[in-house]
């Protein structure tokens, strides 16, 4: 056994109706709260709810909702301000993982030279000793932010997308109420959940996956699996919102101590390169055809997959589990409404060169267990434009 490490310092809250413990949360952090989210009206009453309870503890609270999908360096710019002008020393991020990105990215902004891009991986520049303390809700489950050391951004005028890698990042504590993703639409559902799959599994074959990250993938994979199609045919199903809620986590555990793969630089660069695609969209129009370039790379963790996803695998040899592994997987992907061509998100042709350029500009295509060249890439791409 390899040696290795595992580090997490968020305090995780999981449970129905653990949201009402926020304020008293928020008041062992600061005096002055800076509440980030998106705009949806749909989400009103909550984000009212949670200022309530913060307020009910003596404490000042702040309401930044100008977050946007795929978190711009414009809009963090104008949370960070808001910040800075209120002097909060406190943020709490709420929502899915644009939100706690953008949280996490205004608490370096506030009180760091510079923006918050200028922090991220490659740059050179790294951060001082401190940022303000994020908290963070999470109203999806799929991207983990809530115990990842990790800000996801866009450059739009660079179309580019990067992220902060930095244990100063990690959330001192996170809630995880089932009960917020209750009314979360099918769609979205679908789409943040293949994410967290995509986290468990690209831990799971990382270069850098060990003993503890590999126990975590697994139990996430068997559940996502299972109730990932629960939760998208019946967003009502409590039993399915909580155990994908768990998976969320276990999956975020994962990619913060192992991390990600060929999938996720690639999706990357798509989300900078058009913006308008969820980033769970991106990843299952990629997977099939990553799974089978991949796969001879790492017979054993590609044949689990295969077993996982259909259990008449169980019968067949690791070569052929493995084989098969992207038929299993692409099944799942139509069962939860998620087989999608880069056609279908509207993605041109004309952005698959520099989606291609761009998957090489981040380290994700290194740690594959088979690394792949820029024509491999393209290659890949390619077949991705249309599903047959």
């Amino acid at each position: 056994m390899n040696s290795f490490q595992y580090y997490q310092p968020t305090r995780i809250h999981f449970g129905w109706r653990e949201t009402e413990k926020i304020g008293k949360i928020v008041k062992k952090y600061g005096k002055r709260c800076l509440l980030v989210t998106g705009p949806s009206p749909a989400l009103q009453p909550v984000n009212q709810k949670v200022i309530n309870f913060i307020q009910n503890e003596g404490v000042e609270v702040i309401h930044f909702n100008g977050v946007v999908p795929n978190p711009t360096t414009d809009s963090i710019n104008h949370g960070a301000t808001m910040a800075k002008e209120f002097k909060a020393d406190v943020i709490l991020g709420m929502g899915g993982g644009s939100s706690m990105d953008t949280a996490k990215a205004i608490a370096i902004e506030a009180v760091n030279e510079g923006g918050a891009w200028d922090y991220r991986v490659f740059s050179g520049k790294y951060l001082s000793s401190q940022t303000l303390p994020n908290l963070a809700i999470t109203t999806t489950s799929g991207t983990g932010s809530q115990v990842t050391a990790v800000s996801v951004i866009t450059n739009p005028n660079e179309k580019f997308k990067s992220a902060i890698v930095d244990p100063l990042l990690f959330p001192r504590e996170c809630i995880v109420d089932p009960q917020l993703m209750m009314t979360v639409p099918e769609h979205i559902t679908a789409s943040t959940g293949f994410d967290a799959f995509s986290h468990a599994f690209e831990s799971f074959i990382h270069k850098k996956a060990n003993p503890y990250t590999d126990m975590l993938a697994i139990e996430a994979m068997r559940i996502i699996k299972e109730y990932l199609p629960r939760a998208v045919k019946n967003g009502s199903d409590q039993i399915a919102r909580s155990q994908m809620a768990w998976a969320d986590i276990l999956a975020g555990l994962c990619i913060a101590n192992a991390g990600t793969t060929l999938p996720h630089g690639i999706g990357m660069a798509v989300g900078g390169n058009v913006p308008q695609v969820m980033h769970g969209e991106a990843l299952s129009v990629i997977y099939p055809e990553f799974m089978k370039y991949t796969y001879h790379s790492s017979i054993p963790k590609f044949a689990m997959i295969g077993r996982i996803f259909k259990i008449d695998l169980k019968m067949v040899s690791d070569e052929i589990a493995a084989e098969k592994s992207a038929e299993a997987l692409t099944t799942f992907l139509k069962e939860i409404g998620m087989w999608l061509s880069f056609e279908d998100l509207r993605v041109g042709q004309s952005e698959l060169d520099k989606i291609t350029e761009d998957s090489l500009k981040l380290p994700d295509y290194m740690v594959n267990p088979r690394v792949a060249t820029q024509e491999e890439i393209f290659s890949i791409l390619e077949k991705c434009y249309k599903k047959g």
